[in-house]
């Protein structure tokens, strides 16, 4: 016997159909089993906060305002009576700012803020202001030690500058245009280390890079770390340039500070020479056979680099078996002797690697 099946048959047996295979599929569905997000959740930390690309993300898991609330107490507007203009603009107008590193009043700052003055005037955080005397000045690194008579001030620790790499995050505080109501703060990151900076008051070396705005007035303030710790003085800005600051390291700035409280001045030996960096372009230039290197420009007299032969266009490689391939390399490791010492300098004259012995003098 055969069913005979219309149109209306048809549409009900694939109702039918549809039906059956849609309670199937139901009875035998896979169902995904209930998460907690928490389970998830990963606890963001300051050091794993690199992996955050957003400044505005970072900056709220970055405690900035916590760090700042603690530094700020460490730093102090400085009034003085100074124009200074040039190629790089420094604090003037009569504003600068400080670091508090010591709870009986000593004060660290730079040359250029408080140079040719004595009426240095310092406001603390809290209101409080005093007259300062200059304990020592250093010009090679561009700071200055002054003290006010104060007890039980808030200071701030230094960190170690020689562990930073470009995008490491900082921030500021100064005394930007001398505004009132307080320090002004900005946020950024390392954009350079190991600088050498050329200004009207000579070249300054192993500087940071960054790009934490500062202005007339931030010059002798703190460039500030993560941890909330010095790593650098605030000392230049590049005129005509957008985001590019220069900061004396904590790695140069304290043997300095040291030295400015103990002594009054920084004694450091003298070889008696000026260079530059050689590069690529200046080994082809003079056809020197070697593309890193002290480049002697100059040689004083008499000096201790004449006396040990070395004349202008020879190339120092090293100072005492270690490497000197650039300026902000050899300075530091030269200051590192004493005046008197005896150093064996590796050299390139006319393409040939020689060696001398040099007696250091003091440097006036």
């Amino acid at each position: 016997m055969f069913v005979r099946l219309n149109l209306k048959n048809i549409r009900s047996f694939l109702l039918v159909v549809a039906i059956l295979a849609s309670y199937a599929c139901s009875t035998n569905e896979t169902r995904s089993p209930v998460v907690d997000s928490n389970d998830f959740t990963e606890e963001i930390t300051l050091e794993n906060t690199h992996l955050i690309k957003s400044p505005l993300v970072t900056q709220n898991l970055f405690p900035l305002a916590d760090l700042v609330e603690n530094v700020q107490k460490s730093v102090v507007s400085i009034s003085v009576d100074i124009v200074s203009r040039g190629r790089f603009f420094f604090a003037d107008e009569g504003s600068g700012t400080g670091i508090i590193i010591s709870n009986d009043g000593y004060i660290v700052t730079n040359y250029h803020v408080i140079q040719n003055t004595s009426d240095i005037e310092v406001s603390l955080s809290d209101g409080g202001n005093y007259s300062a005397e200059i304990v020592g000045l250093d010009v090679l690194t561009d700071l200055a030690v002054i003290k006010i008579e104060a007890d039980n001030l808030s200071t701030i620790k230094f960190g170690e500058s020689s562990a930073l790499r470009p995008g490491d995050w900082v921030f500021t505080i100064g005394n930007a245009l001398g505004l009132r109501g307080g320090p002004s703060v900005t946020f950024g990151v390392i954009s350079g280390v190991g600088r050498t900076v050329q200004t009207e008051r000579g070249d300054l070396y192993d500087m940071i890079q960054h790009d934490a705005a500062i202005n007339q007035g931030n010059s002798g303030g703190p460039l500030v770390s993560a941890k909330g710790e010095v790593i650098g003085i605030n000392t230049a800005v590049y005129s005509g340039a957008q985001g590019i600051g220069f900061s004396v390291s904590s790695s140069v700035a304290q043997p300095i500070i040291h030295s400015l409280i103990k002594d009054g001045k920084v004694t450091r030996p003298l070889i008696g020479l000026r260079g530059i960096n050689a590069t690529n372009t200046i080994s082809s230039r003079y056809d020197l056979g070697v593309s890193e290197g002290i480049f002697i420009t100059q040689i004083s007299p008499d000096g201790p680099a004449d006396k040990g032969k070395l004349k202008v266009g020879d190339v120092i490689t090293t100072v005492d078996g270690v490497s000197t391939p650039t300026m902000s390399e050899f300075l530091p490791l030269l200051w590192s002797y004493g005046v008197g010492d005896t150093v064996t300098l590796t050299y390139i004259s006319e393409k040939s690697p020689l060696v001398t012995e040099i007696t250091l003098d003091e440097r006036p």
